[in-house]
This record gives structure tokens, sequence and C-alpha cells, in this order.
């Protein structure tokens, strides 16, 4: 490949796909919506910390105090409740959103990758025989990978192939009529 840059060629030479990631695999799915659940996160924390700098000059410069201790309790509360509360909210039902998800051939073993709770990027491994479709649709579960829940949309995979795959959707199902008539005489 030969770009021009200010007048001078310049070849570069790229062997790998960039959709290869040389210790995760082929990249299968990335999740749309990534850098929003990464933005209200990152808002809802810093709104936090905000809140925990400012609640003591406010309350001293201000001299707002109550004579009743219910209402003190009932105000602290409250402003607890949007600095502690909403955060750790926040990180239970985004916690298994995957931002990516890459797939090894060779080793028939997925990466998901998702925030953690301080904002980085978390990689999960799992097999496809560890993935577990829950029996009752859950909100933000797809799967669960081992005892993680993950969510992904499975309109965003580029190839229904692998979501198919990864769902275990493509294996053949095998009934055998006479284990099912052997379970039944032992009830």
């Amino acid at each position: 490949q030969v770009t021009s840059f200010q007048g001078v060629a310049v070849r570069s030479l790229c062997t790998s796909n960039p959709h290869e990631h040389p210790e995760h695999g082929r990249l299968v799915y990335k999740g749309n919506l990534a850098k929003a659940v990464l933005g209200v996160r990152f808002f809802s924390y810093s709104t936090s910390v905000f809140n925990l700098f400012m609640m003591p000059y406010i309350m001293l410069k201000t001299g707002i105090g109550f004579e009743s201790l219910f209402i003190q309790a009932a105000f602290y509360g409250l402003i607890g409740f949007f600095t502690f509360v909403t955060p750790v909210t926040l990180h239970v039902l985004t916690k298994g959103y995957v931002i990516r998800l890459y797939y090894k051939d060779e080793m028939d073993t997925y990466t998901a990758i998702t925030y953690n709770a301080i904002l980085a990027e978390k990689a999960t491994v799992f097999h496809q025989k560890d993935v577990k479709i829950p029996d009752i649709t859950k909100m933000f579960t797809t799967f669960y990978a081992k005892t993680k829940s993950m969510l992904v949309n499975p309109t965003l995979f580029p190839n229904p192939q692998d979501y198919n795959h990864l769902m275990g959707y493509d294996k053949s199902i095998y009934f055998n009529l006479e284990e099912e008539k052997e379970t039944e005489e032992r009830k």
C-alpha cells in the first residue's frame, strides 16, 4: 500500500487482518453502545466524586442546618443515594455489556471484552460449551458465560453463523427416544 504524505511516498506493509487480535483471535462482534456505556458511567462517577468534595464546602459556607434529626437524615440520605447508589446501579446493569467479542477457531474459545468497576477493559475467556442460555428472557442478559451474564445484540454480528455458533444453535439436536423412556420409567 502506497500513500502520499506531503509529497513523499510512504509505503506501509500490513500482513494481519485489522479484525484479528493476536492474543484473542478473530473479531466477531463489536457493541455499538460501548462509548455510551463508558460515557454514562464516567459521568456518574465524576458527579459522585464532585458531590463528595463539594457537600462539606456547601454545608459549611451556607450554614444549612436542620433542627429536626429526621429532616437531616432524609437530606443526607437523598444525597447519599445519588452519590453512591446510582453509580453502583449503573455498574451492575452494564457490567455484562460486551464491547468486543473475539473467537479463536483452533481452540473454540471466545474472549469477551467488558468494562470493570474502574472503567478499564476486562477480558473474559470461555469455551462455547460454557455458554448457557437463560430459560426465561432476562433484561441485560443474552447468555451466561460460565456464571457471568453477558449482553450482546444479535443483529450486530456481521456473520450470523458466528452468533449461531456462540449460542449453540448450529449443533444438531439429537433425541434418543430410549433414554427418554428410561427417565420416564424412573419417575
